[in-house]
């Protein structure tokens, strides 16, 4: 069975891993989000994909759900000495990540190629595709004008409210060969519990990869998404505020509205189970139980739920 999981940051990675223990080595990929990639020291620093690498290789910091665990910051420490910004720190070892692939990348191999290869180095048995070769990069708008998404989401600690969002450069984006080879092999395609406007709003974006997600639902591929808002709150980050700032309904079924013409099915927290008939009106099934991942043994269970979810859309269920 080979599973495809549209993935951006904790709450994506957490499902992928789950995913990661449930099926076999070489069943899984994850098409990544790098709109919220950016260019720090020189380096190329992949937030989305290195949360997911270092989480698939069980390597990552879980208090934080993000960098390495043990990491220390020595050089961010010598880099605020010599007065540069230290506002996105950079662990040790997680610099090792942005050196070498920045290396590779000015080499000339391709992007794909290089997050491939660095995922081969820690042993992975799953793939992360980057969504695209192309650099995109996600702009939101506040009260104050325009702000690349790591000034937003770092360094202002998310605090203006989202007037607009943007993403620079998504018209030059392609599917990569890579992505429509897992789009085209796969049993399931999973929507991650990830913000949906910033981490899967990117993936979706890439011209072609929505008719793709037609075409598999069209050959009986099932496509489902577990939603990031439990209870009228993101258990992480900014998606509720995002969502209500822009209009939408801070809720699974906000969340149900925005995927409506891509699923087939939609996961939802318990706390959510009145919203079931609203989500199914949309012409959705629902499925109600405890999305909360709190440690590995619940994010194995929710991907098996997800995934019998999914089977039984399939077999007509």
């Amino acid at each position: 069975m080979h599973v495809v999981t549209l993935a951006g940051g904790v709450g994506g990675a957490k499902l992928a891993h789950g995913l990661q223990r449930t099926l076999g080595a070489g069943e899984l990929t994850v098409i990544v989000n790098t709109a919220d990639d950016l260019e720090l020291h020189g380096l190329l620093v992949m937030p989305d994909h290195d949360t997911v690498l270092y989480t698939l290789a069980g390597l990552a910091d879980r208090e934080q759900g993000w960098g390495l665990s043990g990491d220390t910051y020595v050089a961010a420490a010598m880099l605020e000495r010599y007065g540069a910004p230290t506002w996105f720190r950079l662990g040790d070892g997680d610099l090792a990540t942005h050196l070498l692939r920045t290396a590779r990348r000015r080499g000339g191999e391709r992007l794909t190629a290089v997050c491939l290869g660095l995922q081969d180095g820690l042993g992975l048995p799953s793939r992360i595709l980057p969504m695209c070769e192309e650099p995109v990069r996600t702009q939101v708008r506040s009260d104050e004008g325009w702000l690349e998404f790591q000034d937003y989401f770092v360094r202002q600690h998310q605090a203006p409210e989202v007037r607009e969002i943007a993403f620079a450069g998504i018209e030059a984006a392609q599917v990569t060969l890579e992505v429509a080879a897992a789009l085209g092999t796969a049993a399931a395609v999973v929507f991650a519990p990830s913000n949906p406007l910033v981490s899967l709003g990117p993936i979706l974006a890439v011209p072609g990869l929505r008719a793709m997600l037609g075409e598999a639902r069209d050959r009986g591929v099932p496509i489902v998404a577990v939603s990031p808002i439990v209870g009228g709150r993101a258990l992480r980050g900014p998606a509720d505020r995002m969502l209500a700032s822009l209009g939408h309904e801070a809720s699974a079924l906000g969340v149900a509205r925005l995927y409506a013409d891509l699923l087939d099915g939609l996961v939802l927290d318990r706390e959510d189970e009145a919203l079931g008939p609203a989500v199914e009106a949309l012409g959705l099934h629902a499925l109600v139980t405890d999305t909360i991942m709190r440690d590995d043994a619940d994010r194995a269970r929710l991907a098996r739920e997800t995934l019998d979810f999914a089977a039984d859309l399939a077999a007509g269920g």
